[in-house]
């Protein structure tokens, strides 16, 4: 890997930030989790991103006396915040150590874990009982967590696994942006003028998530559980860089603690 490869990752995922850097970094956790998302459910049957829907179904359940089956929905909830509450401890831990990688330690976290969801997959069908619910909680894990690393870095600007959100605010500049400010001028304080720059992010977010269930899905369906390798690979590659800086530096400190 050259050095301008290098750099150039380490800007991904570094302490630095800039909105370019969050931006680009937004839509490749977009395309992670639509293939997990699109993956998980041909693997489970079950759309670990989507708590709206997770949280009205344990409403139903317990409404129709399914206690089972909402006690289920509860655990996935706190599973999926458990992983967002996970993001949050390893970002203020690594802050206060004042390492470079920050942001990187929870993908990594996210790269192994989804490889240990390609392992318990080819174990899914001897143990269905079994592996089918522990695979469910950990991609609501998985969910949770990469959502908050994205939601940390650009100060709640993008997300990755809520396209309600999304899909609402394309709404609102669309309507915006149609607008017909007929008896307004541009300095008027009810001049009504779309935020193209947030309406541009939020479809390029939209789409990247819709090409990465594309593509998960039919990777899924290609190579079966095999198809979580490269993703893992990807995470950590965009994770590696500023661990090694991390891991440089503190070589080099305990050399220099020791020479004095």
């Amino acid at each position: 890997m050259t050095a301008r490869w290098v750099n150039f990752l380490y800007g991904l995922v570094g302490r630095r930030r800039t909105q370019a850097a969050n931006r680009r970094l937004g839509c490749v956790l977009a395309v992670v989790a639509g293939a997990i998302n699109a993956g998980g459910f041909l693997a489970v049957h079950r759309y670990t991103s989507h708590m709206t829907g997770i949280v009205s179904s344990v409403a139903d359940n317990f409404a129709i006396g399914s206690v089972a089956l909402g006690l289920a929905g509860l655990v996935a909830l706190a599973t999926f915040v458990s992983g967002a509450a996970c993001t949050a401890l390893l970002i203020n831990w690594a802050r206060r150590q004042g390492l470079h990688s920050k942001y990187a330690l929870a993908l990594m976290v996210e790269a192994a874990l989804l490889l240990l969801f390609g392992l318990a997959g080819g174990n899914l069908a001897s143990f269905a009982h079994l592996m089918v619910p522990s695979t469910v909680l950990l991609l609501c894990f998985i969910m949770g967590l990469q959502n908050a690393i994205i939601t940390k870095i650009s100060d709640a600007e993008i997300r990755t696994t809520h396209m309600t959100g999304i899909a609402t605010d394309i709404g609102i500049e669309l309507g915006r942006l149609v607008y017909w400010n007929r008896n307004a001028t541009a300095n008027s304080v009810h001049f009504v003028k779309a935020n193209r720059d947030k309406l541009f992010i939020h479809c390029a977010i939209l789409t990247s998530f819709f090409a990465g269930g594309v593509v998960g899905a039919m990777a899924f369906k290609a190579v079966g559980f095999a198809a979580t390798i490269p993703i893992a690979c990807t995470l950590a590659m965009l994770a590696l860089p500023p661990i090694l800086a991390d891991l440089r530096m503190r070589r080099f400190g305990h050399r220099s603690a020791h020479g004095r």
